[in-house]
């Protein structure tokens, strides 16, 4: 007679370096494959100065922000970076070492305050889910913009040195297809609040599908069918593809700047999908101002940012 513990612990769904699917239910996330692991956050970073801490944002989001070196000026008002995270939508943390170095030198070199959001995942919790919590992200940063009152949760170093006019979103992989849908949303509801608009958008190799030869064969697209509603599963859906017949007009976009960038030799997200994607923003007639960028001769692999 079989073991019932072995009947559990067999694995029905394994995407490669991504995640298992047990048939109980469990789901193993496959980190040790990967070389990711938490860091805390730092107060002075030995190799750029900047300072980072974790906020609760809701009861099912936080983030961590990040302060560069030498901010004793409230007169000195920085831009702002609102940063989604890769992986896939199903792996990932904003509190991975790998995003710690990132945002620190990403933070040093541009000389802005970044906030780099923790999301729930799929496929425990469905996409819709993933891009509400990213837009309560996207809000709680903006409410700062505010002098009518002071929140329970508001933060001293979005208050005191966040220039709002110059607010940006920027996300690789799942991080990139969040930033699409985070300007698609304001373009609709014109703006993130009544006091804050993205200015601009930088999608790095996005989780983003559109009909190519082989595409069905993808880890991409193999773990869209998974954790895509049922009504979503496929390349006609607009949660993964901005291309597609009933995905709203690109003209809607919130942002006045969007930069994509695509590795030359991603084996992920071909290059080919940005190319496509450029091709229907310039149709679309909006109006911003668009950059396309090809990294020569890079595999970026979509949780391997930072490494």
């Amino acid at each position: 007679m079989a073991n019932s513990n072995d009947s559990n612990n067999e694995v029905v769904i394994e995407i490669d370096y991504l995640y298992r699917i047990y048939k109980d239910g469990r789901i193993e996330r496959l980190y040790d494959t990967i070389g990711l692991a938490y860091m805390p956050p730092s107060l002075d970073d030995p190799q750029t100065g900047v300072s980072s801490k974790d906020v609760i944002i809701s009861p099912h989001v936080s983030a961590r922000l990040y302060l560069p070196k030498n901010t004793t000026n409230i007169n000195q008002k920085l831009p702002i970076l609102v940063y989604y995270h890769g992986g896939g939508l199903v792996v990932g943390s904003a509190f991975f070492d790998a995003y710690q170095r990132y945002l620190n030198i990403l933070t040093s070199e541009s000389n802005a305050i970044a906030i780099s959001v923790e999301y729930r995942l799929a496929p425990e919790h469905d996409v819709p889910t993933i891009y509400e919590d990213s837009w309560t992200a996207l809000q709680w940063v903006a409410s700062h913009a505010s002098d009518k009152f002071t929140r329970v949760n508001e933060d001293p170093w979005l208050k005191n040195y966040g220039d709002f006019s110059r607010l940006s979103i920027m996300g690789d992989s799942a991080g990139g297809n969040i930033v699409y849908h985070m300007a698609m949303r304001a373009g609709r509801e014109g703006g993130i609040n009544e006091n804050v608009a993205i200015n601009g958008s930088i999608l790095v190799c996005p989780y983003l599908l559109v009909p190519l030869e082989n595409i069905e064969q993808s880890t991409c697209y193999k773990n869209w069918i998974i954790i895509s509603p049922p009504s979503e599963a496929g390349l006609h859906s607009p949660m993964i593809n901005p291309l597609a017949e009933k995905a709203p007009c690109l003209s809607g976009l919130g942002c006045s700047r969007m930069l994509l960038c695509f590795a030359e030799k991603d084996e992920y997200i071909p290059k080919e999908i940005g190319v496509q994607f450029v091709e229907g923003m310039k149709k679309s007639g909006w109006k911003g101002n668009l950059e396309f960028i090809e990294v020569e001769d890079v595999i970026f692999g979509h949780v391997k940012v930072g490494k």
